[in-house]
């Protein structure tokens, strides 16, 4: 895995490299926003971005990397604000760490939000089966069909309905639904939740395809 750190404090990126190399990380350091765009190429795995740059303010380049990349984001910084936090969430990030931090939970993090971005596939089969087969989740394509005509579900749809697709007959709490969608647990995201269900509803049209479960969260009907 390849990990581009972005950190304009010599001694802390050097640090943070040591840990990593160590941990069998392969790494690539840039100490501002300039350099951390060009050194960002399609083998970069993780970026672990601080906020506090010489050149370009961290939730701008967060943004800008977010619009030329899906690689995971880590934000990496001494600001601990709730709203320095929904900022770099909104600005794309996947995760939030604040320093001082133990260099063995963001490792933990890093391999958090790699697991994140992969597909999800089960084990045995890249598709899941409802009802009787007349819906079809296909999780390579990333396609839900109904009666094999295709809906059209926009990137955290689908990923709602990949999630609950993992955990067949399982009600999924919301707040695993959230973390393992928004990569967060801020509770502001409830509303979005339920939302986004209302919208896969919609689009397939059938309330019973996303079931409520009361005091609890959702799971997919027939699985």
């Amino acid at each position: 895995m390849r990990i581009l750190i972005v950190e304009d404090d010599e001694r802390v990126a050097a640090a943070l490299d040591a840990f990593l190399a160590r941990s069998g990380y392969a790494t690539v350091r840039a100490g501002d926003g300039t350099a951390a765009l060009e050194l960002l190429g399609a083998d970069t795995e993780v970026v672990l971005l601080d906020l506090g740059l010489p050149d370009i303010d961290g939730i701008d380049l967060c943004r800008r990397i977010r619009g030329r990349s899906e690689v995971p984001i880590v934000i990496v910084t001494a600001r601990n604000q709730v709203a320095e936090r929904i900022k770099g969430l909104r600005a794309g990030a996947d995760d939030f760490v604040v320093k001082p931090y133990d260099v063995h939970e963001l490792l933990a993090r890093i391999e958090a939000v790699t697991r994140r971005s992969r597909p999800i596939v089960p084990e045995s089969d890249a598709e899941v089966r409802l009802r009787g087969g007349d819906v079809r989740i296909d999780l390579v394509t990333r396609q839900v069909l109904v009666d094999g005509v295709p809906i059209e579900l926009t990137r955290k749809e689908f990923d709602i309905v990949a999630v609950l697709a993992r955990y067949p007959g399982v009600a999924v709490p919301k707040e695993r639904l959230i973390r393992e969608v928004w990569n967060t647990d801020w509770r502001g995201f409830g509303h979005s939740l339920e939302v986004h269900v209302g919208a896969i509803r919609k689009k397939t049209s059938d309330r019973r395809f996303i079931e409520t479960v009361r005091g609890v969260g959702y799971r997919l009907a027939g699985a």
